[in-house]
């Protein structure tokens, strides 16, 4: 199976833990060589936060676990790219 490299997935979280606290403990799992947080949306009880994970070799269950274990939980997949390299997102005649 080929290696994940890049996650992006959409994250509901409590606003405890702070999202600096919440990235750190992201950015502290073994498989996890980088994770960008974007807030989307805020609302009284919880924060809509865009996740972006690089690696050579991402571990979903890993990854779920702690967003779980911090109060959180995944909304969606949003992108993944997986094989040796990343391909990066090109404009096309489809988006036009």
């Amino acid at each position: 199976m080929a290696a994940v490299r890049r996650l992006v997935i959409d994250v509901l979280k409590p606003h405890d833990p702070p999202l600096l606290t919440f990235t750190n403990q992201l950015a502290d799992i073994e498989s996890v060589e980088g994770v960008t947080s974007s807030l989307i949306e805020l609302d009284q009880e919880v924060q809509n936060v865009k996740l972006t994970f690089e690696s050579e070799d991402l571990d979903f269950e890993a990854i779920e676990e702690t967003i779980d274990n911090l109060g959180g939980s995944v909304h969606s997949v949003d992108q993944v790219a997986c094989g040796d390299s990343i391909v990066r997102d090109r404009r096309t005649l489809q988006d036009a």
